[in-house]
């Protein structure tokens, strides 16, 4: 159980973080929000809780890059999640130094850290991308690694170094591999804030990049509560769980059935600006969840129809949040 233990999440600004907290704290945990710094004092998703819950938790403005906030952050505490990185891949290729610097040297701060501090359970945030185009599907964690990307290159340097705490230095460490997630508080650099953005704003035709690939998608809410068990369950010690649904849709059908839960008609265009290159493209990413069933007894509770629903109707309440005729990468 969480009641009474000291956690730390780190980008706890982020879309899935800002939920994470809200559950943590709903488990009874005393949650430190790790934020990065910034001079607007922007809170980030954190900014979107109720006041009251903002109240509830602390609030740590800094930098995973940096090796001695992260050991200030880290001791004390009984469980780190770690979220903290640079996730757009796009931007990947723009500058890739970047991602190494917060994927793979800011995740080596971390486990550091907790290391010294002797912490209980370290949750490493993992991606699907890591998998790279499928060999075969559903995907298992025996899937090989594939450095598609900056990004998922990175991720994949991240998730080695973890394990390889937990074999060298016997740090109780879990990796956690998401699928892709989506809901509320997203934002457009993701595809169905992208869709349900500009179909709510009033767009007929709408801009996405390559309609073909396939992914899996399972609602914030059951990605969290993967979080949270496994940071409870003492049998994912060492342990590499993939979260997600099970279920494949490509970008196109899903862009359809935006449109047709939104109740209105669109046309789909396909810009080349927002298609990755040719070789980094992730074709296929379906998840064998048998693992997550069997180990922590997780499997996801909310369906795609539904949890669109429950997202485009927090879209459509902030709009404004949105920057409807850019592309954000």
């Amino acid at each position: 159980m969480l009641r009474g233990k000291k956690v730390l999440i780190t980008g706890a600004g982020g879309f899935i973080g800002s939920h994470l907290v809200e559950e943590a704290l709903n488990a009874g945990a005393n949650v430190s929000a790790l934020i990065k710094y910034n001079s607007r004092n922007d809170w980030g998703c954190l900014e979107f809780l109720s006041a009251q819950t903002k109240n509830s938790i602390e609030v740590i403005v800094g930098d995973v890059r940096d090796p001695f906030l992260v050991e200030k952050a880290v001791k004390g505490c009984d469980v780190v999640f770690h979220l903290a990185a640079l996730i757009g891949i796009p931007y990947s290729y723009v500058s890739p130094e970047s991602y190494v610097d917060t994927n793979v040297k800011g995740t080596l701060n971390i486990l550091e850290a907790s290391l010294k501090a002797g912490v209980e359970k370290v949750v490493q945030t993992s991606t699907s991308e890591t998998y790279g185009s499928a060999l075969y599907t559903p995907i298992d964690e025996k899937h090989p690694l594939q450095g598609q990307s900056p990004y998922s290159a990175t991720k994949i340097a991240a998730d080695m170094l973890a394990e390889s705490y937990g074999k060298s230095f016997s740090l109780p460490v879990t990796i956690i591999r998401p699928f892709n997630t989506y809901g509320p508080r997203q934002s457009a650099r993701a595809v169905i804030p992208t869709v349900a953005s500009q179909v709510l704003s009033g767009k007929r035709e709408i801009s996405l990049g390559s309609l073909s690939p396939v992914r899996d998608l399972t609602f914030v809410k059951d990605t969290v509560r993967g979080f949270l068990k496994i940071a409870i369950d003492a049998k994912a010690v060492s342990e590499t769980i993939n979260i997600g649904f099970g279920k494949g849709i490509s970008i196109g059908e899903l862009a359809m059935l935006i449109s047709k839960v939104a109740g209105i008609s669109i046309k789909i265009v396909s810009e080349r600006a927002r298609t990755r290159p040719k070789n980094s493209e992730v074709m296929a990413l379906i998840c064998n969840n048998s693992k997550a069933k069997n180990i922590i007894d997780w499997e996801p509770l909310t369906s795609l129809n539904d949890g669109l629903a429950r997202t485009l109707d927090y879209i459509e309440n902030n709009l404004n949040n949105y920057k409807i005729d850019m592309y954000n990468v």
